[in-house]
């Protein structure tokens, strides 16, 4: 099987062409990811589809009025939790906020933009909304501004390893995936794909994802060698062309179907990348899953207040990351 390495290689050494080849797999590794997850997998796919496609059509349609409400964020914090992780307490405690809330903080946080500090700041007032789910939703409102905080492109950035999920660390995340998109950008110099922060990150999710669940895409046997980075790439045709890619409501991310909001003429001046193993396969979450009655007793309370709790203050949390306790509580409630 192929290591975290691999995709470490990639995203520090790969070029422009075996980053658009790769990010052309997109829906291939999507695919086989909701395989292992759920034995409904083609409902995570159009789940998968409303999050990259629909949802940032929709937001940007709101002008500058831009904003979720709380069906979208419930429908994200689905996405989230059944491509990635699951934690069903957060499901229940996104449905908690008010339809007015989500609205509302949704609306201060987006306008907020660029600057995704505060704009993170505003969405830690929402319940159950960390670190993690409120990158999502930035990616969404943003793409050209903020990545998804991705648990399979943490784990390929070597100075992420062990992320404790802040505000902070988020930060830190953005700054490496920038850097890739400039060094992209500068050796395209303006021709072709105009690379964003949300493009690399589905990139690296879709490597890392490939790496371990079918090498063979990426032109390599499960036990082989990671892709060569100096010489082109060896990724063979897709054999999945009925599969869009995401495209953000910017058009189709791929080389040959972007439009003209990621590429730009050769004559313009160019613009200005260990995580836990997958979760056991199981059937996301649909809203209705987490009924009031599963959380009735005053034990499970608790638990819900307690977890509220870490969640909310996750998005500033500057504790000791050393501290077992209090890392496993945050990398709970991401």
């Amino acid at each position: 099987m192929a290591t975290a390495k691999d995709t470490s290689t990639f995203f520090l050494e790969a070029d422009a062409k075996q980053f658009d080849t790769i990010l052309k797999l997109y829906p291939q590794a999507m695919k086989l990811k909701a395989e292992q997850k759920t034995k409904k997998p083609e409902e995570l796919i159009k789940l998968d589809n409303w999050y990259q496609n629909e949802l940032p059509k929709k937001i940007k349609a709101r002008g500058k009025d831009a904003h979720l409400i709380h069906e979208e964020l419930v429908q994200l914090m689905k996405w989230k939790q059944g491509r990635g992780k699951a934690y069903p307490q957060l499901s229940y405690l996104i449905k908690v906020n008010t339809p007015r809330a989500v609205m509302a903080e949704t609306k201060k946080a987006f306008r907020k933009l660029p600057n995704i500090e505060s704009a993170m700041t505003a969405l830690s007032n929402l319940k159950g909304v960390g670190t993690a789910t409120a990158s999502a939703l930035l990616a969404a409102a943003s793409p050209e501004i903020a990545p998804f905080m991705a648990d399979e492109c943490l784990q390929a950035i070597p100075e992420m390893e062990g992320s404790d999920y802040t505000a902070r660390e988020y930060l830190n995340f953005v700054t490496h995936i920038r850097n890739v998109c400039d060094r992209l950008n500068k050796e395209t110099n303006g021709c072709g794909t105009k690379w964003h922060p949300h493009m690399v990150e589905l990139a690296i999710w879709t490597h890392n994802v490939l790496s371990d669940l079918q090498p063979e895409l990426l032109g390599k046997s499960p036990n082989s060698t990671p892709v060569p980075t100096n010489g082109g790439s060896p990724l063979p045709p897709s054999d999945e062309s009925n599969l869009e890619p995401p495209t953000n409501g910017n058009g189709k991310l791929g080389v040959d179907s972007v439009n003209e909001d990621t590429t730009t003429s050769c004559t313009e001046d160019s613009m200005d990348a260990k995580a836990a193993s997958p979760a056991t396969p199981a059937t996301p979450a649909s809203p209705s899953d987490n009924s009031d009655s599963a959380f009735s007793t005053p034990r499970a309370k608790r638990q819900i207040e307690e977890a509220s709790s870490a969640e909310e203050n996750s998005l500033g949390d500057s504790l000791d990351a050393s501290a077992p306790a209090a890392k496993k509580l945050r990398e709970a409630t991401h």
